[in-house]
């Protein structure tokens, strides 16, 4: 697959001034002036009942306030090593190979995650460089023991697909390297992967968790969205049944 060049693989990414902004949204900006608003990332924050007096994360956390004074930065990238993939898979399948039309697409899934990994050292290293003096094995890699992390809309830090449009946006996505979204904002080429990167020294991964009526609420308040169509979308995360009164108002 290597050899042949079966694949094409290809990366976008980028850098800008931002601050966090009312507990749990990051504000990104224009340039170093941080006077004109560029763009707004929505963060959801775990609600989980702790007995330790570990916080409730959001993504948001691992950005300065815009109070601060800090001038903080975030990233964001898209990768793909799917160009090729559809027509590989295809020419298996007319030979009625399903196996091999499946073990090329999921050899593609890893290529892509692989090319994450290694644009996120030269982040580190190179382009964004804080910092510039990692020196990690492989195993340390594979432990994550890098500072930083770049979640990704969809998964568990941040389980809404819809932040997606906004990164995308911001990248050009589409025109620098040909990567697109569908209508339920999955990713074409299939083996791409895209999301943010963070240097905040604490930063770490976590799962958002189930979360309740009132954040969801709030939350499609700040994105601009009707109520019903942001439950359908983080459907899966919901710990209420939508359409069902709140107990305030049902008494």
């Amino acid at each position: 697959m290597v050899e042949e060049k079966w694949l094409k693989a290809r990366a976008v990414i980028g850098f800008w001034p931002a601050n966090e902004i009312d507990v749990d949204d990051i504000e990104l900006y224009a340039d170093d002036d941080r006077k004109e608003p560029l763009e707004v990332f929505h963060t959801l924050r775990q609600q989980m009942k702790r007995s330790s007096e570990r916080a409730n994360f959001a993504l948001a956390d691992f950005v300065a306030p815009k109070d601060s004074g800090v001038a903080d930065y975030i990233g964001g990238f898209c990768v793909s090593a799917g160009f090729g993939e559809d027509d590989i898979a295809r020419g298996f399948r007319e030979k009625h190979d399903d196996y091999r039309a499946i073990l090329s697409q999921s050899l593609a899934d890893r290529l892509a995650e692989a090319f994450a990994e290694h644009m996120h050292e030269r982040v580190r290293k190179e382009f964004w460089a804080y910092a510039a003096d990692e020196n990690l094995s492989n195993m340390e890699l594979i432990e994550e023991k890098y500072r930083g992390i770049r979640p990704a809309p969809g998964y568990p830090a941040q389980p809404d697909h819809t932040e997606k449009a906004a990164l995308f946006k911001l990248l050009d996505a589409e025109e620098k390297i040909g990567v697109t979204l569908t209508e339920s904002y999955a990713m074409w080429p299939g083996a791409s992967v895209s999301g943010l990167y963070f240097s905040h020294p604490q930063s770490e991964y976590f799962g958002v968790g189930k979360i309740e009526r009132d954040q969801v609420v709030e939350y499609a308040k700040r994105k601009g969205m009707e109520l019903k169509v942001m439950e359908r979308w983080l459907a899966p995360i919901l710990n209420y049944t939508p359409g069902a009164e709140p107990e305030e108002e049902a008494a």
